[in-house]
C-alpha cells in the first residue's frame, strides 16, 4: 500500500474526502517526526512504538571499487509492533 492507497482507505474508513484524509496523514507523519526529532518516542498503544536509535560510526565497503570507506555516526527511525498488530499478522 504506498501513501495515496493509504489515503483513499482512511476517507472511505472515516467517512472524509481524501482532502481531508492526506491533511490528517501528513499531520500525523509531520507530528511523528518532530516527537522523534526531539527525542521522544511516539506509542500507539495496539499499534507500536516509533522510536529513535543510534548507529554507530563503522566501516563499510564501496561495492563498484571494493574499498574501504568510513561511515558516519547517526541516528535511525525505528518502529516496533505493538501485540495487536502482531496478531493480525
Amino acid at each position: 500500500m504506498n501513501k495515496a492507497q493509504l489515503i483513499d482507505a482512511l476517507a472511505s474508513d472515516a467517512g472524509i474526502s481524501k482532502s481531508q484524509a492526506k491533511a490528517a496523514l501528513d499531520s500525523f507523519t509531520n507530528s511523528v517526526g518532530k516527537a522523534l526529532a526531539g527525542g521522544d518516542k511516539v506509542s500507539l498503544v495496539g499499534f507500536g512504538t516509533f522510536s529513535v536509535s543510534r548507529r554507530n560510526a563503522r566501516e563499510g565497503r564501496n561495492p563498484q571499487t571494493g574499498k574501504t570507506i568510513q561511515i558516519a555516526a547517526k541516528n535511525v527511525a525505528k518502529f516496533k509492533a505493538g501485540a495487536e498488530l502482531s496478531g493480525k499478522l
